[in-house]
């Protein structure tokens, strides 16, 4: 790095210090070299230059004024040049240097300013090359850690081997990655700084200070997390900010890799359940899917049903809470979620009575992280096999979701605390639904399709209204006397008599088990 002190270092150079400046001043990195002889150079130096100079505008201004100018361009220091008929340097140069805190050096007459040039370019040219140098070891450093699997926290290892720095690595989702552990309001502080519209490039956290920002980008270009140093971007040297951007980019490969994993991941949980429900027809896969997810498909699995949130939307980061929950008690588990509920396929190797207290210590690691939102976990019957899981994850199902009706809080329930007619319909073959609703509800869609009529929509409303007449005519926005002769044309054209209780039961589950299968 070019610095004065480094220039003065140089024996070659035969530059002797007067005025030292404040500390540190003299390892400050300079800008490159500035030779002037005007009596105000202050439009021309750039800011960190070092000025070198013969003096030759002392007949003109005074070391007081030049010096004025110097600062007023920010300049780093200055070199004053001997000759024959200054063989020292001004007195009141000194003085004025002294006064302003401006760095001064003098080089013997028998040195030109091109050998401090020369040098100059050297100091340059080798700080480039042993930055391009730490550039690709660091680069290759960070390739190696990724191919081997060390993730974000492996990228930040190696970072961490050339620069002392308080990292932290988030993503929009509200999972810390890698780094220094922080509470739940700094890492909503930092996914709020990620979804903001431009993202800023600093931002206060609670209890640390000022952050500076670096985003990280996923497969599709979006800003997806970020690599925050807990410092000041001020305070940051410029060898730190490279690196920092440069570990950036390499996270941005992770992100991406992890992004892809991920969507694999959630692709093959999500055949799983379809491979589940089509009963033994998929059994073999089943129990391959579950091999690759280190599961032993021969021994006794369990399945939850899990709902985080109080509308039915998993608040961000509850299924990678389930996963660790898990992970944490060394329980080889799949975890699947849907569009509402979250569900659980793992290895069970206790009773099917331990299930219950397992999924109410979930319920409690979920309540603090989630202390806002409701649980609700519904636990099925231990299967013996992967060729038994049907049946558990049908009640599991639904077991949760009576009970998230029923229910403004966090429990846990079994099929046998819960009952209701859509669990018996779960357990028959889709197939079998579906021929049983076609034969109630077919005549009166077909109905409706020739005739232009809203017969199937007349039963679903009358049904859902517990016969009431009024009511129903009223949702329906038509007189009673019509929905009576609509009535009179569905019991016709059903066979059935929505008056006795028998036959309304068959139209009732003809319509469940239509939404079933």
């Amino acid at each position: 790095m070019l610095t004065l002190g480094a220039l003065i270092d140089d024996t070659t150079l035969e530059l002797t210090l007067l005025v030292p400046g404040p500390p540190g001043a003299l390892d400050r990195e300079v800008l490159w070299l500035h030779n002037t002889e005007l009596p105000d150079p202050s439009p021309y130096i750039r800011a960190t230059e070092l000025v070198l100079t013969n003096g030759l505008w002392h007949s003109t201004v005074t070391s007081a004024d030049f010096v004025a100018a110097l600062l007023r361009a920010r300049a780093s220091g200055l070199i004053y040049g001997l000759t024959d008929q200054t063989p020292t340097t001004p007195t009141d140069l000194v003085d004025a240097c002294a006064a302003a805190e401006l760095p001064l050096a003098a080089v013997s007459i028998a040195v030109p300013f091109t050998a401090i040039t020369q040098a100059a370019a050297r100091m340059q040219t080798e700080a480039r090359q042993s930055a391009l140098s730490r550039l690709v070891r660091r680069g290759n450093a960070l390739a190696s850690s990724i191919s081997r699997g060390g993730g974000a926290q492996g990228i930040l290892d190696v970072l961490r081997r050339d620069h002392d720095l308080p990292l932290l690595v988030v993503d929009r989702m509200g999972r810390r990655l890698a780094g220094t552990v922080v509470d739940d309001a700094q890492i909503h502080v930092a996914v709020d700084a990620l979804n903001r519209h431009p993202p800023p490039l600093e931002l206060e956290v609670p209890g640390i200070g000022t952050a500076a920002v670096y985003l990280v980008e996923g497969a599709m270009g979006d800003i997806d997390a970020g690599l925050f140093c807990l410092r000041p971007l001020a305070a940051l040297r410029p060898a730190e900010q490279d690196a920092l951007e440069q570990a950036a980019r390499y996270l941005s490969l992770e992100v991406t890799r992890q992004q892809a994993l991920q969507a694999i991941e959630s692709r093959f949980s999500s055949e799983l359940l379809e491979m589940v429900l089509s009963g033994t027809a998929r059994a073999r896969e089943v129990s391959e899917r579950l091999r690759a997810f280190g599961i032993d498909p021969s021994a006794p699995l369990a399945v939850y049903t899990v709902v985080v949130g109080n509308d039915e939307l998993r608040p961000v980061g509850s299924t990678d809470e389930i996963e660790a929950f898990f992970s944490h008690r060394g329980i080889a588990a799949v975890v699947i979620p849907g569009s509402q509920d979250t569900v659980v396929v793992f290895g069970w190797h206790q009773d099917s009575a331990s299930l219950v207290p397992l999924a109410e210590h979930l319920i409690r690691a979920l309540a603090t992280r989630f202390p806002a939102d409701r649980t609700v976990i519904g636990v099925g019957d231990l299967a013996v096999d992967a060729t038994g899981l049907r049946d558990p994850l049908i009640r599991a199902r639904e077991v949760c979701h009576v009970m998230w009706r029923r229910s403004t809080e966090s429990r846990v329930g079994t099929y046998a605390d819960v009952g209701t007619h859509r669990m018996l319909l779960g357990l028959h073959d889709r197939s079998v639904l579906r021929r049983f609703a076609d034969d109630i509800l077919g005549p009166l869609r077909v109905h409706d399709e020739q005739h232009g009529t809203e017969l199937e929509r007349t039963l679903r409303t009358f049904l859902g209204n517990d016969g009431h007449w009024a009511k129903t005519a009223a949702a329906l926005y038509v007189h009673v006397n019509t929905l009576r002769n609509r009535v009179a044309r569905i019991n016709e054209l059903t066979g059935r008599d929505v008056t006795r209780l028998e036959d309304r039961v068959d139209l009732f589950l003809a319509l469940e088990a239509d939404a079933l299968s």
